[in-house]
């Protein structure tokens, strides 16, 4: 059995104090033939986490700190190419230009030099391509390396310019790495003003790649060896073509040793096969408006329930409104042989049409929602990343079908479906290119109803991943922010919790500090509002809790009332991620120690904000039971709070004394400031407990 997460629109527990709680995430039990196992689980089983889509992707910052996970999962198999030496001495120089195709190691190659360079050191920072190097400055101490992906340069590169950066990096002994496109004209330029030529990402033999890759996977010589003689005979040779970029080799290891593939031919799971398949799927299905529809509904919301993907080709045949069809009904009183109807309601089976499109519908899932369980069969692709093929072929070779996709999906109402319908947007948006690219995205994103708005913040950090697109993303959502209506405004503070948020946090953080706004200017503040506490929660992460809690900090000592209800109503969520905060307490000296004490404090004492608060904090102590550094991080927490005894602890604590679970934490230091009170004496810290 496998369990895994993925965002769904009802969240448990985690969301229950939001008005409008992220929508697509949700729990999955994997379990073909086997009782689901509702308890505790332990060694033994296979436990992972992973998207419900093949299309999940790991999130690469592009503005701020670079996560340690993707530094050392860069590392991971990491195989040198021939021009690495050459490119480590140049970064020497301070500033290294690296230029590439898409998928050729780029990003890998580039941490690996930085990691290299620095003697292995983990403190990395994403500059935003669209920076200008000229004003640019190290602002952040410790930083040894810098990652610029995607540079587009604002102003002309002089060589001044790139002397300055070089000064100012040596200063704080760090070294940068910019990553160019493969753009002849780009780079001729960068050649010609600057007097240095970039060097050029040309991608280790694919071979390489796979050796490199096998040997982390299999560590040992003896039994990677009897794994290849496994193999079937002539498969690598076959396979590793000498064009194979590193992204194509590495999918082509994890499916060899993926241990729970039941397919033999792993040809057929491969998805840098699927390109030529394209044209001839779309031949096949021409004439076909149900298996047209179909494929291009499944290629949308591949991994969804088979059901909802049905619903959505049948919605597309409607919105084309006869366009899918090849055949069309004749005029009344006509002579003309009777054409198939497009709506015709008893067309093909589930079974037909997956064969039709080559699908196939997964084994049944358990999905957890607030509160209940249900079971989905999702339509797959045999082919991964085919979905993204097809519909990028279709999208470039046939214009006119373009503009009925975009009519489809912006007509989804369920919240489930925003994220997969917002991220074609987005690539489209990257396919058509020109000025006009983002202008069926920004018409979603002052839609007054709510899937639209979301969908258009999908779209846009997904069209954000386009170099060139993220500049005019960027300034939309910076204008939005400030001058535009309660709907823009919940669509960039949507956008800021997606993966454009995610990628670019600072970034998201100064947009977020603009959009609240008092409840009482109408309920679409109310809506801003709840946008902004969803996406501060999903942004509560490894390297950005420190911005985040900064950011609720300030609301909360604004002195404006409304902004420290806000602030004190998003806190017990926060609450819920314990571990930073509870080494942010154990910590006597730390920045955030006295800070996380007076907000749990005055969240407690507002009958808004007592009751999630409340339930947050007996959730640490549950966990305490055996977890022992949260266990003393309780102790420290509630030790303090018994110092000052005002209502809210007390109404704390008295919780704490009637919770029936045995050796709960705190309980003690609850009983004793409780039976101080009653006595009324002043509270008395228990000892061993830091102040």
């Amino acid at each position: 059995m496998s369990t895994g997460t993925e965002e769904t629109a009802g969240q448990p527990d985690e969301y229950d104090d939001l008005d409008d709680p992220p929508g697509d995430a949700r729990s999955v039990i994997y379990a073909r033939v086997a009782n689901v196992n509702t308890g505790s689980v332990y060694g033994g089983q296979q436990l992972h986490s992973g998207g419900a889509t093949p299309e999940a992707r790991r999130v690469e910052a592009l503005e701020g700190p670079i996560s340690a996970l993707e530094i050392l999962e860069a590392e991971r198999g990491f195989a040198e190419p021939p021009w690495f030496p050459a490119a480590l001495s140049q970064l020497d120089q301070g500033v290294l230009f690296l230029a590439g195709a898409p998928r050729t190691g780029r990003r890998t190659a580039a941490l690996n030099l930085l990691r290299r360079h620095t003697g292995g050191d983990l403190n990395f920072r994403a500059v935003d391509g669209s920076t200008d190097l000229d004003l640019w400055r190290p602002q952040h101490k410790g930083t040894r390396g810098y990652l610029v992906d995607g540079l587009v340069p604002t102003q002309p590169l002089r060589p001044a310019v790139l002397g300055n950066l070089r000064n100012r990096l040596h200063d704080e002994r760090a070294r940068m790495v910019v990553i160019l496109p493969d753009d002849p004209e780009l780079l001729r330029r960068v050649e010609r003003d600057l007097h240095l030529t970039p060097v050029r990402c040309e991608p280790p033999a694919p071979r390489a790649v796979f050796d490199a890759r096998i040997e982390e996977e299999i560590p040992d010589a003896r039994q990677r060896a009897a794994f290849l003689d496994a193999l079937e005979p002539g498969l690598l040779d076959e396979l590793l073509a000498p064009e194979l970029v590193p992204a194509e080799v590495a999918e082509l290891v994890s499916l060899l040793t993926d241990t729970d593939r039941e397919d033999d031919d792993v040809r057929s799971r491969l998805s840098f096969l699927a390109e030529d398949e394209t044209p001839e799927l779309i031949d096949q299905v021409r004439d076909d408006p149900d298996g047209l529809a179909f494929l291009l509904a499944a290629c949308v919301f591949e991994g969804l329930d088979h059901r909802i993907v049905r619903e959505e080709a049948d919605r597309l045949l409607e919105v084309a409104d006869g366009q899918l069809a090849a055949l069309l009904p004749p005029a009344e009183g006509s002579t003309e042989v009777p054409r198939d109807n497009p709506r015709f309601v008893f067309r093909r089976p589930l079974g037909d049409l997956l064969r039709t499109v080559r699908a196939q519908c997964a084994p049944k899932e358990i999905h957890a929602a607030s509160g209940f369980t249900y079971a989905v069969e999702p339509v797959r692709f045999t082919r991964h990343r085919k979905a993204e093929t097809v519909l990028r072929h279709v999208w470039r070779e046939y214009g006119q079908l373009s503009t009925v996709l975009t009519a489809w999906l912006e007509g989804i109402k369920e919240a489930e479906l925003a994220d997969p319908a917002g991220r074609v947007m987005g690539l489209a948006a990257g396919w058509g290119g020109g000025r006009r690219a983002l202008r069926h995205i920004a018409t979603l994103a002052a839609s007054d109803r709510a899937t639209s708005r979301r969908i258009a913040a999908h779209a846009l950090g997904m069209a954000a991943d386009d170099p060139v697109l993220a500049t005019e993303v960027k300034y939309r959502l910076d204008s939005w922010s400030v001058s535009g209506g309660w709907e823009r405004r919940t669509t960039v503070a949507h956008a800021c919790g997606t993966l454009f948020g995610q990628a670019r946090p600072d970034l998201a953080m100064t947009l977020l500090r603009r959009l609240p706004r008092p409840p009482r200017d109408g309920e679409g503040e109310d809506r801003v509002n709840s946008a902004v506490r969803s996406s501060l929660i999903e942004l509560f992460t490894e390297d950005t809790r420190p911005a985040v809690f900064r950011c609720v900090l300030d609301w909360a000592s604004s002195g404006i009332s409304w902004e420290e209800e806000f602030a004190f109503g998003v806190l017990p969520s926060l609450l819920r991620r314990a571990d930073w905060f509870q080494e942010e307490i154990l910590d006597e000296e730390g920045e955030f120690a006295a800070p996380v004490e007076d907000l749990v404090r005055g969240a407690l004492d507002r009958d808004s904000s007592f009751d999630p608060t409340s339930r947050a904090l007996l959730g640490w102590c549950r966990e305490g039971t055996w977890d022992e550094r949260r266990a003393r991080a309780v102790t420290v927490l509630f030790g303090r709070l018994a110092h000052d005894m005002r209502h809210g602890t007390l109404r704390l604590f008295v919780e704490v004394d009637r919770f029936p679970a045995p050796d709960l934490p705190g309980r003690d230091i609850a009983r004793r400031a409780l039976a101080s009170w009653r006595r009324g004496a002043g509270p008395t810290p228990p000892e061993g407990t830091p102040r």
